[in-house]
């Protein structure tokens, strides 16, 4: 049996933080997975900048409450889950992502929690796990799928690497550069015909 593994932001959703650096004209903010590897290290950074500008939750919230899925990403979604099993494996956080995965019909999301003080300012996150997204993979697989993992980022390759199949879809140029042998992608067409090629195999 297989399940497969997506990214969120920069597969599913445009980048959160991307939107919000854009709306706030903080460009400090636009610093994503893409850029830096080490993700504690990039929050701590983004909660500092958080608290350096007095912005809480509910200025995120406000900018994310505008954000759409990526053009035909829910259909790709929908075509998906139809006939197989798919997961959404994000570092993202419960109160940036639930109004996202309305719009993209209620798909199963694993995610992580941001410690909010009452004045709704973002006092730290929680990890659900270490190394979150090679975790649940390594636990789909403990029992009994075979998975299939999709990402654009630095802290999506040990979840690629570690399925029975792995792409980067929409990853910039240095990812690709750096991972050659991990087959990327543009469209979304191209990573559904690539899914259920790897769903093919015995």
């Amino acid at each position: 049996m297989y399940i497969t593994c997506l990214d969120l932001e920069g597969v599913l959703v445009p980048e959160i933080w991307i939107a919000f650096s854009e709306a706030s004209g903080i460009p400090e903010l636009r610093r994503t997975t893409r850029d830096e590897p080490d993700y504690d290290k990039l929050m701590r950074w983004r909660l500092g900048i958080l608290k350096e500008h007095g912005l809480g939750l509910r200025e995120i919230q406000a900018v994310i409450a505008t954000i759409d899925p990526l053009p035909g990403a829910k259909e790709f979604l929908d075509e998906l889950r139809s006939t197989s099993q798919a997961v959404i494996l994000s570092d993202t956080f419960t109160q940036f992502a639930q109004p996202l995965m309305k719009k993209l019909g209620w798909p199963t999301l694993l995610c992580n929690e941001l410690v909010v003080a009452p004045d709704g300012e973002v006092v730290d996150f929680r990890m659900r796990c270490r190394e979150t997204k090679l975790s649940t993979v390594r636990a789909f697989q403990s029992v009994g799928y075979r998975t299939i993992a999709a990402g654009d980022s630095f802290n999506d390759l040990a979840m690629i690497q570690a399925s029975r199949a792995g792409f980067l879809f929409r990853a910039p140029e240095s990812i690709k550069a750096q991972y050659p042998d991990i087959p990327a992608c543009e469209e979304y067409d191209e990573l559904l015909r690539l899914i259920r090629a790897a769903e093919a195999e015995a």
